[in-house]
């Protein structure tokens, strides 16, 4: 399943693969279901993570405004949202153009 991710790019394969190892290291350690073994159920996995941390960056971000949380807490949880995002918009980027390219495929 991962080579095929290279298709979508080194920065998209890294990603999953990066999602992928951190899924199956907190499985084991606790004990949940398998982690998904299609491509589709890894990409739904890897957006929910991208929505929990960008749902976590402004949690945190409107802590530090009531002075809850510390600034390195902030800047901490900010920068993995912002992360998340660029990566899930490099992600959308590579399979609209994927599609782009199958549509202009001759039949």
């Amino acid at each position: 399943m991962i080579p095929a991710l290279s298709l979508l790019g080194p920065t998209a394969a890294q990603f999953v693969g990066d999602i992928a190892g951190n899924a199956v290291g907190f499985l084991q350690g606790s004990q949940q279901a398998a982690p998904p073994t299609d491509f589709g159920s890894v990409l739904g996995q890897v957006a929910s993570d991208a929505v929990d941390k960008l749902k976590t960056g402004e949690a945190t971000a409107i802590s530090g405004v009531q002075g809850k949380a510390s600034v390195q807490q902030v800047v901490q949880s900010v920068m993995d949202a912002q992360q998340s995002l660029q990566t899930a918009i490099a992600v959308r980027d590579k399979v609209v153009s994927a599609y782009q390219e199958v549509t202009r495929m001759q039949i």
